[in-house]
C-alpha cells in the first residue's frame, strides 16, 4: 500500500485556498452535501472568508453578480448540483447581460457515474455554454489551483462575467498534491495614441456631439476622469439603460437616460447628433429601443464606440472608430482632450432643461404619490445611498425621477429580471454596512427572492425593503390592456399581508397608504436599527407615471 504524499490536500480544501488567495472575503451559498469538502477547506478560513448562507440559490447568485458589480472582484456563489445550478442560472444569465464578473462553483456527481443519468447530473458545459464566459468541469485534483486562476482571470479580464466551474465529488473529496498559484490579476486593453488622435479630430470637426456611458467595468477614478472630459469640453452626456449611477444627475451636462420610456425629445437628440461617443456601453436592445435608436448596421450618425470586449465591437453596429479599451485607461487619455465647442456649448442646456421638465413628477390618481415620494428621497437621501431593484413598471418612478450622484449608487439588472432587487440589497449591505441600502421591489417581484429577508434578519443588516403593492404584474398587464383590451388573465395577484410577513421574519413592518406617510415611516425604519420594510400601497389604476389602467 503506497504511502499518502505529505503535502497531500483535500480537494475541496484546494479549492477553499485559491479562493482565499484570489482575495475572496465573501462568498453566497445554499448548502449541499455535493460539495461538503470546500464547506469544510471555507471552515478553516473563516477569519479570512465570510459565509453567506442564504435561502435560495436564485438568491445566493444574484447576491455574487451584484458583489461583483460594485466590488470589481469576482463575486462567488455556491450552489449543489442539478436543482441548485437550474436554480442559479438566472443569475448566470444576468451577469451575462450585465457584464458582473462572478464565478459559480457546482458539486457535480462523481465522473464514475457520467452519462447514466444519475441523480441529479446535468451537463453543465452544454447548460451554461451560451450564457457564461467559460463553463468547465475540473477533473484532477493537480489542476484545481490552475483551473481556479483562470476562473478568476476570465471573470476579471476584457468584457467581465460569469465563469461556471463543475466540481466532481470525488474531485473534492479526493485527496492529492496541488501546488498553490498566486492571484489572477484583471487585464484590459488600453486606447492607442493614434486612437486619441482620431477622437480629438472628429470631436473637433463636429457640430452636434453627444455622449452615451454605460457598461461595466468602471470606477471612481474613471468617472472622475470621464467628467473631466465633459466638462472641458462642455458635451452632453446620457447614460445607458440601468447605468445611470456613472454620471451626476445634478450637473448640467447631464440630460437624461437612454433607456426603456426613453423620453422622445432625447429621441430626436440622439438622431439629429453628428457624433456619437459611445463609452462602455453595448447599445443593446433596451438602451437602443429595440435597436431603431440607431440604424443598424451602419448608423447615420459617426459613431465612436469604446468596449472592454473586443467582439462586442462591430457585432451590431459599424463604427467609424472602434477603440477597444478599459474603462478607465480610456478615460484617463479622454481628460486631456481639449477642442473648441463653441458649436454645440450653448445647446446643453436647451438639452438639460428638456431633461428637467421631463424628470418632474405629475400628480397620479390616489392617495400615494410616488413622484413626491421620489422628490422627498431626492432631497433626503446621502449621495452614496444605495438603490436596488428588480422589473416592473415600479422601476419607472426610479429611472425617470431619481438623481443618481454617485457611481455605484444604483444596483438593477440590465437583463430585466425579476427579484434581483432584495438579494442585491442583501450584497450591498455586507459590502458597504455604512451606507444606507434601500431595496425596491414591486409585489411580484418582492415575492420572487423575498425569503431573503431572512437572510438580512440572520446577518442584521439594517436595510430597508420598499414593496410597490398594487396587486397585479403590472408590466405584463399594461401590454395585455395594449394588445388585448378587456381580456385579462393570469395577472392579478392575492398577496400577504407584507407587514406581517416582514415581522415574522423578524423585521420591522409599516403600510403606507397616504404620501404623508411615508417620510415618518421611512424615519422609523432608519431608527429600528435591523432590516425594515415598508409597503407602499398604490392604486391599480397608476401603471405608470403617465399611464392609466382605465
Amino acid at each position: 500500500m503506497t504511502a499518502e504524499h505529505p503535502d497531500a490536500r483535500l480537494g475541496g480544501h484546494i479549492v477553499a485556498e485559491a479562493l482565499r488567495i484570489n482575495g475572496v472575503s465573501t462568498v453566497f451559498c445554499v448548502p449541499g452535501e455535493s460539495y461538503l469538502p470546500l464547506l469544510d477547506g471555507l471552515y478553516e478560513r473563516r477569519e479570512q472568508i465570510r459565509l453567506i448562507t442564504c435561502r435560495h440559490e436564485s438568491g445566493a447568485g444574484f447576491m455574487a453578480d451584484a458583489w461583483g458589480k460594485l466590488t470589481g472582484r469576482p463575486g462567488v456563489c455556491l450552489v449543489t448540483r442539478g436543482p441548485g445550478a437550474c436554480n442559479a442560472s438566472i443569475a448566470v444569465h444576468n451577469a451575462a447581460q450585465d457584464s458582473s464578473p462572478m464565478i459559480l462553483l457546482v458539486g457535480q456527481i462523481g465522473d464514475d457515474c457520467v452519462d447514466r443519468e444519475a441523480f441529479q447530473e446535468v451537463d453543465y458545459r452544454r447548460m451554461f455554454g451560451s450564457m457564461a464566459k467559460w463553463v468547465t468541469q475540473i477533473d484532477r485534483i493537480d489542476r484545481i489551483p490552475e483551473y481556479m486562476h483562470r476562473a478568476f482571470q476570465t471573470a476579471m479580464s476584457g468584457r467581465p462575467g460569469p465563469v461556471v466551474l463543475a466540481l466532481p465529488e470525488n474531485l473534492l473529496f479526493g485527496r492529492g498534491v496541488a501546488r498553490d498559484v498566486g492571484p489572477a490579476r484583471a487585464v484590459q486593453a488600453s486606447p492607442a495614441e493614434d486612437d486619441m488622435a482620431h477622437l480629438k479630430a472628429l470631436l473637433a470637426a463636429a457640430d452636434r456631439p453627444l455622449v452615451i456611458l454605460g457598461g461595466a467595468g468602471w470606477s471612481d477614478t474613471a468617472c472622475i476622469d470621464m467628467l473631466g472630459f465633459v466638462e472641458a469640453n462642455h458635451l452632453p452626456v446620457a447614460c445607458a439603460f440601468r447605468w445611470q449611477d456613472l454620471f451626476d444627475h445634478r450637473h448640467p451636462n447631464y440630460i437624461g437616460d437612454a433607456g426603456l420610456g426613453i423620453r422622445p425629445s432625447l429621441v430626436k437628440r440622439i438622431d439629429a447628433a453628428d457624433l456619437l461617443i459611445v463609452v462602455g456601453a453595448r447599445l443593446g436592445e433596451a438602451t437602443s429601443s429595440g435597436y431603431t435608436l440607431i440604424d443598424v448596421p451602419q448608423p447615420q450618425q459617426t459613431l465612436v464606440h469604446v468596449h472592454a470586449g473586443n467582439d462586442e465591437l462591430g457585432k451590431v453596429y459599424r463604427a467609424e472608430l472602434p477603440i477597444n479599451s478599459g474603462m478607465a485607461a480610456f478615460a484617463e487619455a479622454a481628460a486631456d482632450i481639449r477642442v473648441d465647442s463653441s458649436a454645440w456649448a450653448d445647446s446643453v442646456a436647451d438639452d438639460r432643461a428638456e431633461y428637467l421638465a421631463h424628470s418632474t413628477p405629475p400628480t397620479v390618481p390616489g392617495l400615494l404619490q410616488m413622484g413626491e415620494i421620489m422628490t422627498w428621497l431626492n432631497d433626503t437621501l446621502p449621495d452614496d445611498a444605495i438603490l436596488t431593484n428588480g422589473a416592473g413598471n415600479y422601476t419607472i418612478w426610479l429611472h425617470r425621477y431619481f438623481r443618481y450622484r454617485r457611481f455605484h449608487t444604483q444596483l438593477a439588472p440590465t437583463s430585466g429580471s425579476m427579484g434581483y432587487g432584495v438579494p442585491a440589497a442583501v450584497a450591498a449591505k455586507l459590502a458597504h454596512p455604512n451606507r444606507q441600502v434601500i431595496a425596491w421591489s414591486g409585489d411580484g417581484c418582492f415575492m420572487m427572492t423575498g425569503q431573503e429577508l431572512a437572510t438580512a434578519v440572520q446577518h442584521e443588516l439594517a436595510i430597508i425593503f420598499i414593496v410597490v403593492n398594487n396587486g397585479m404584474y403590472g408590466t405584463i398587464r399594461m401590454h395585455q390592456e395594449k394588445h388585448y383590451p378587456g381580456r385579462v388573465v393570469a395577472t392579478s395577484l392575492k398577496n400577504p399581508d407584507f407587514v406581517a410577513l416582514a415581522q415574522a421574519y423578524g423585521a420591522h413592518g409599516e403600510r403606507v397608504t397616504e404620501t404623508a406617510e411615508f417620510a415618518p415611516a421611512f424615519a422609523r425604519a432608519q431608527a429600528a436599527g435591523k432590516a425594515a420594510l415598508i409597503e407602499l400601497v398604490l392604486d391599480p389604476n397608476v401603471l405608470t407615471p403617465t399611464l392609466r389602467l382605465s
